[in-house]
């Protein structure tokens, strides 16, 4: 791809944010500490407030998948640009002594590969992936709602502290079950987000949007999403997605054989990036944490005000 030149970061604001607990390396790679990995967490405790209105099942999965798996939905070949791989070095001793005769490392910090053995798997690129693989085959009598947190990896061209990064944190609540069972959870979702969105005083705009493919126009699946959307993402200052909301149809039921009694399941996710919202509530609320939004507690009065449980 070409190089893109990442956009200027405000060093005011890049200085406010390391006093807050943000390290940031130049790989796209961000540590957190002190308050704004408590607003982390925070975020987080909210996100999964949310996911109680449908009583979702929380899960937690690996770092990697299998590529065999992923490609059931073609992802290698609609995103190979973002791809990225879980790779090692061959096992045999000849090509370790090859690597140990070696520099080990280049003068410029690239590792001196020799060798390498097949790769297998790709490092998680949504979290919601592994909810698909690991229910693989299985019938449900009724809607499912799952919820799971992962850490993700993709490749960009260009990375901003915070707006992004080459490995992120994101939080996906999944319904799998009818067409009209899933249209109903995006449905209330996007009403419950909105209430959410209000309470803790952050202005967002839902904006179409469409999966970031790999030459677009010769992908028939941007061109059937450009025609018939199904990604809606909630923005921040015109341009920063913190929040989407994707329906999926039976795209991931048909390819991992997932039923909803006699028909192939449909499903739909809600997916926060929580690195993107400590940007948008530091930007809209300041980095004193004084004048942070109770995000759990809004969330808790947003699922209070839905009945407390499933709607």
């Amino acid at each position: 791809m070409t190089a893109v030149e990442a956009p200027a970061v405000d060093p005011v604001r890049a200085a406010e944010l390391a006093r807050i607990g943000l390290s940031w390396q130049p790989s796209g790679q961000a540590a957190l500490r002190g308050p704004l990995l408590r607003l982390a967490e925070e975020c987080d405790r909210a996100f999964t407030t949310l996911a109680g209105i449908w009583q979702a099942e929380e899960e937690r999965h690996p770092a990697s998948l299998p590529a065999r798996r992923l490609q059931r939905v073609g992802y290698l070949r609609s995103f190979p640009h973002q791809a990225t791989f879980a790779a090692r070095l061959a096992p045999e001793e000849s090509n370790l002594d090859a690597f140990l005769d070696g520099p080990v490392l280049h003068q410029g910090g690239d590792v001196a590969v020799t060798e390498l053995a097949p790769i297998a798997q790709v490092l998680t690129p949504a979290a919601c992936y592994h909810l698909f693989n690991d229910h693989l085959g299985e019938t449900f009598d009724a809607p499912r709602y799952l919820t799971t947190r992962n850490t993700c990896f993709r490749h960009e061209r260009y990375y901003v502290p915070l707006r992004r990064l080459s490995s992120f944190t994101m939080r996906e609540v999944v319904c799998l079950g009818s067409g009209g069972e899933v249209a109903d959870f995006l449905g209330h979702a996007r009403a419950a987000l909105d209430e959410f969105f209000d309470l803790v005083d952050l202005p967002l705009e839902w904006l179409t949007a469409t999966d970031p493919f790999f030459r677009p126009q010769a992908n028939p699946k941007y061109l059937m999403q450009r025609v018939q959307p199904v990604k809606h993402e909630a923005t921040y200052g015109g341009d920063l997605a913190i929040a989407s909301i994707n329906r999926h149809h039976d795209h991931f039921g048909v390819n991992f054989d997932l039923t909803r009694g006699d028909e192939p399941a449909h499903s739909g996710c809600v997916a926060f990036g929580i690195e993107r919202w400590l940007f948008a509530i530091t930007d809209r609320h300041g980095t004193n944490p004084a004048g942070w939004p109770g995000l759990a507690d809004a969330a808790a009065k947003v699922r209070s005000g839905l009945g407390g449980g499933r709607v």
